[in-house]
């Protein structure tokens, strides 16, 4: 009878089932829609996104580019709602198109980064020994030059020499493949480190023990076991990532050694507005300020959302 008594008084204990339990994947998206901050992140993203993909499809490219010298210098109006620049060039077109170019750097430097520092770190850490000590010394001698510079010197030199590029109908300056390889080239080295010691934690793990046991191939155990599981913060390294590399795209552009003409990107629109700073023409670099700050900052609080959301250990926001 004490059996029964202690088996029918467990649910006043708090023992009692609350449902189905979660997989990870939705604890993951239970963290992170319940993370305020994240989530206004992803909104103003997402609205970014689509002023910039729909604004392309409403303008075409040729507003951008097209040059009114009646019209040079008009402040914000109904006509032109940013204004234009000194050349008469409508700037809300050219915010749109510059942002596809930004977002496309950005977007195509991480995959680069992400893939090298996925690669190098993941095989470091599941081989160890020579192989490990040859690439870990090789990262540390990629990671002592200062990136900037690199960009710098190679947009100098090789940006202004390379044909203007034509791809989908849009025609793009051949110094965006530079920035674009020098930022995707020289920012994996963090991303290797990481992915390196969470493999090195993975591979002592009993399923990987069980799967050589098995039979399994390296390069099965590799992509199919260990990069997987070290997705979390391939994720949250890529989204930070991006915020780096528009950054970065607009600090060269705006010394004028980055994107060059025809193609315009929120840096180089910088470097056309400064010398009409003190001149009364403020909306020359007020909207592209803002729009670099906006995504910086949505990229940011997504990163941060997606960090505490991929932590198993975080449970502020179950």
């Amino acid at each position: 009878m004490a059996t029964q008594t202690e088996t029918l008084n467990i649910p006043s204990l708090g023992l009692e089932s609350t449902g189905p339990a979660l997989s990870p994947s939705q604890l993951i998206w239970r963290r992170f829609r319940k993370h305020t901050m994240a989530m206004i992140g992803s909104g103003g993203f997402i609205l970014l996104l689509l002023f910039i993909l729909v604004g392309s499809i409403i303008i075409p490219e040729q507003k951008a580019n097209e040059v009114d010298l009646a019209a040079r210098l008009s402040a914000p109006s109904n006509v032109h709602l940013m204004g234009t620049d000194s050349t008469g060039r409508d700037i809300f077109a050219r915010i749109i198109y510059g942002g596809q170019i930004s977002l496309v750097v950005g977007f195509l430097a991480v995959t680069i980064s992400v893939t090298l520092g996925t690669l190098l770190g993941g095989i470091a850490g599941y081989f160890g020994g020579w192989v490990d000590s040859i690439l870990m010394r090789f990262t540390e001698a990629i990671l002592s030059i200062p990136q900037l510079f690199l960009l710098i010197v190679l947009g100098k030199y090789f940006g202004r020499d390379i044909q203007t590029i034509t791809l989908f109908g849009r025609s793009f300056s051949g110094s965006v493949g530079i920035v674009i390889l020098v930022i995707g080239m020289t920012s994996w080295m963090v991303l290797a480190r990481i992915v390196r010691a969470n493999v090195l934690s993975l591979r002592e793990m009993e399923y990987i023990s069980a799967s050589k046991a098995l039979g399994a191939s390296d390069s099965r155990i590799f992509f199919r076991h260990l990069i997987p599981n070290t997705m979390g913060v391939i994720i949250v390294a890529s989204t930070l990532g991006l915020a780096g590399a528009i950054l970065n795209e607009a600090y060269v552009s705006f010394l004028g050694l980055g994107v060059q003409p025809p193609t315009s990107s929120w840096g180089n629109m910088l470097t056309s507005a400064q010398s009409f700073i003190q001149r009364g023409a403020w909306w020359m670099w007020v909207f592209p300020s803002l729009f670099i700050i906006f995504t910086i900052l949505c990229i940011n609080l997504l990163g941060d959302g997606l960090r505490d959301a991929f932590d198993p250990r975080s449970q502020r926001h179950l």
